[in-house]
């Protein structure tokens, strides 16, 4: 039987279009995607839009028109924001589609048939921007810490809640015992630091009067599904066969959702857990968080435009926020652009090229496959080391290139030393595949044939 992989990433709000905040979650699934692709698992990347709940409903009433019509529009502007940065993803899932609420509605019910769901009052602070409940634990000088500018609001009313508090020790004991299970180390150390501080039972439902922009609990339509509770189960709906996940890819805002909520939902409904939960840090723009209401949005197609799809995504991968938050600003990504990718790999390609043009060196073709520490690397969710191992052989090749002076050689010794050139450039181009694959490709197209031309350059230099 063929081995399978199944990675996801986030699926987000449709309050507005995606940010370059988001890009780094989408580049590094279609990594690892591409990547177990080229080692032949049945691979399946999911993505998507998370369309229900108070935010989009809000933000449609603001723009006067249906809540259906505003999601199918911001649904249309992410996809292509992320098409931009050419990734393969094999569905893209909205929380809207049929199958998806069918998924909602039978999990809720199976939650229910295990005495999970109960019904009862709640009185306390509510974060829209969050879509979520808060405990005083929760706030900093009483507010959101993801939302300092938007006031809580106090919210007294029935409801529907799920018996999380129940779930507390296996929780803790299953992320004990599988050090795997959360990624990286000090996200797993959150998240056992909030379950010794207990859990409380979760309101699921939001009344119809107050959320009408839901999936209907099936068997009360006076109430709606929480958002959250609806927007989990996009990894079963949108794609079944593949399930349990090998790894979700999310922010570290999300981390707490899918670490501790996502595990005791499936465990209440009988599902498998994922394997891994990976959450990575923060992208703030020239020192400040990306934000609409600071004026400093700025989309991919926007990066892209101006620095093309393959140096984007070199850019979040090398320098992206694996761990901690990072700071970007289109003078960083110009200097990485002309020093790594213009001046580096590009100048290499060029210089090889050239090199063999000129002595119409005949290629001894060979099969190439990925480098054990490239995939050891992706294995281990280190990408920003797998692009740094690649980037130790442009550095040698050149090197060795600058020693050994071809262009002072004459006979047959230049067409050997060419050839040694040759098989450093395709071991590089295979490597980049699941990282820069229009540029890998490129490379591979130049120099897998029978003679090699020079062309235009991979990367021009930006002045």
């Amino acid at each position: 039987m063929d081995k399978k992989f199944y990675v996801t990433t986030a699926i987000d709000y449709t309050n507005d279009v995606i940010h370059a905040g988001h890009a780094y979650q989408k580049i590094i699934a279609d990594i690892l995607a591409r990547y177990h692709r080229l080692i032949g698992d049945k691979t399946f990347f999911l993505t998507g839009t998370d369309e229900h709940g108070e935010k989009s409903q809000q933000a449609a009433d603001k723009k006067g028109i249906p809540p259906q019509r505003f999601v199918d529009e911001i649904s249309a502007q992410d996809k292509k924001q992320l098409d931009a940065l050419n990734l393969s993803y094999d569905r893209f899932i909205r929380t809207t589609d049929e199958d998806h609420k069918k998924t909602v509605a039978e999990f809720y019910l199976k939650v229910k048939a295990a005495g999970d769901i109960y019904k009862g009052e709640y009185q306390g602070l509510y974060c829209v921007g969050c879509e979520s409940f808060k405990n005083s634990s929760d706030l900093i000088d009483g507010k959101c810490p993801l939302h300092p500018n938007k006031e809580l609001e106090k919210v007294k009313e029935e409801n529907y809640f799920f018996r999380w508090s129940k779930y507390r020790d296996f929780l803790l004991k299953h992320i004990t015992d599988n050090p795997d299970f959360v990624k990286p180390e000090s996200q797993r150390k959150n998240m056992l630091g909030f379950l010794k501080d207990g859990l409380e039972d979760l309101v699921i439902t939001r009344p119809r009067t107050r959320v009408s922009w839901g999936i209907p609990v099936p068997d009360d339509d006076n109430f709606t599904i929480y958002v959250w509770f609806d927007a989990l189960l996009n990894y079963i709906s949108g794609a079944p066969d593949f399930w349990p996940a090998d790894v979700h890819i999310l922010g570290k805002d999300n981390a707490r959702w899918h670490a501790l909520l996502w595990p005791a939902m499936l465990k209440s409904a009988g599902y498998e857990l994922p394997k891994t939960i990976y959450s990575h840090g923060f992208i703030n723009i020239d020192g400040q968080k990306i934000s609409k209401s600071l004026g400093n949005v700025i989309r991919p197609i926007e990066l892209v435009d101006k620095f093309g799809i393959d140096a984007v995504r070199y850019y979040f991968v090398r320098f992206g926020p694996a761990v901690e938050d990072i700071d970007i600003s289109l003078e960083k990504i110009k200097g990485v652009y002309n020093a790594d990718l213009a001046n580096g790999l590009g100048n290499l390609v060029s210089r090889v090229a050239k090199l063999c043009e000129t002595n119409k060196t005949v290629l001894r073709n060979k099969n190439y496959e990925l480098s054990i520490p490239v995939t050891e690397s992706l294995d281990k969710f280190e990408f920003d080391k797998a692009l740094e191992y690649i980037w130790s052989q442009i550095t040698e090749t050149d090197k060795k290139i600058n020693l050994e002076k071809p262009w002072e050689t004459n006979g047959p010794q230049v067409n050997n030393t060419l050839q040694n050139y040759v098989k450093s450039i395709l071991q590089i181009a295979t490597n980049l595949q699941p990282f820069l694959p229009k540029t890998a490709q490129k490379i591979l197209d130049q120099f897998g044939g029978k003679s090699i031309k020079s062309g235009t350059p991979l990367f021009p230099r930006l002045n």
